[in-house]
């Protein structure tokens, strides 16, 4: 089993890697800057963008960096733990702080009247309303990692670059749609009700513990069982903690769209009661 768990960390060579870190890495500096950029711009004309927007985004583009680039990439790529790891970083905290950050409210603030229309009007489609469902966003998001785990997907991520390049995208783009499925912090053209949103969100986290106990006593192909069982309790508590925090936010604006009605309600009893 030792000489089958070694066969895939070296099939992709150094340069191959390097060049695939800094193909992952580019678009999340890109995205720092055009956010930081647009921040300026639309501080001169509208009043100041919140600092704390600002520090989400950082804090956003940097798990997303540090899971590509660098010391923690290189190690989760021979270590299913630190796997495990960067797979929190960018499919879920990442995505977390960047939806936090409300980057559409900023652009459409930023660019000009007819460029932010045409941005509305992609908003408003049929497709963007397929994909920023909670189910479809589940289905991308949790069912993708149920392939990549139980199939031989998780050993070719590490021998072929494109897989390992589409997959790390994937895995992000998937955590971002979904988190913003469930939580809407910037405008939301197809608006899902807060009990649809709680029940599917409940499923999907029911999947991804699922998984995460499933890897515990199945490790991947060539995945050593104490590093399975490692990243398998990792994958269930760090993404329970980051569940924390969405159903929380959830709950809260849920809380806060019905409480005008009940103190109505409250009132009316009273007024009745005297």
């Amino acid at each position: 089993m030792e000489g089958h768990h070694h066969h895939h960390q070296h099939a992709m060579d150094e340069t191959t890697f390097v060049m695939a870190e800094w193909i992952l890495a580019t678009p999340f500096i890109i995205l720092l800057a055009a956010y930081l950029t647009a921040v300026i711009l639309s501080n001169r004309t509208h009043k100041k963008w919140p600092v704390y927007r600002v520090v989400l985004w950082i804090v956003g583009t940097v798990f997303a960096i540090v899971s590509v680039l660098g010391p923690l990439a290189q190690l989760a790529h021979g270590d299913f733990v630190w796997h495990m790891a960067g797979h929190l970083f960018l499919g879920m905290l990442a995505p977390l702080f960047m939806v936090l950050a409300a980057p559409m409210t900023l652009f459409l603030r930023t660019l000009p009247t007819h460029a932010a229309r045409k941005v509305t009007t992609i908003l408003k489609s049929k497709v963007a309303a397929f994909y920023t469902d909670p189910i479809v966003a589940s289905i991308l998001n949790i069912g993708m990692l149920w392939i990549l785990y139980t199939t031989e997907l998780y050993t070719l991520m590490h021998e072929y670059v494109i897989l390992h390049i589409l997959i790390h995208f994937h895995v992000f783009l998937a955590g971002y749609l979904f988190t913003l499925s469930m939580i809407y912090i910037d405008p939301m053209p197809h608006i899902r009700s807060y009990l649809y949103r709680a029940v599917v969100l409940v499923l999907a986290l029911a999947g991804h513990g699922i998984l995460s106990k499933y890897i515990y006593a199945n490790p991947p192909e060539g995945v050593l069982r104490a590093q399975a069982e490692a990243g398998g309790m990792l994958m269930y508590y760090g993404g329970d903690a980051v569940d924390v925090i969405i159903i929380f936010i959830l709950c809260l604006h849920w809380y806060r769209a019905t409480k005008p009605k009940f103190q109505q309600v409250r009132r009316q009893t009273a007024a009745e009661s005297m």
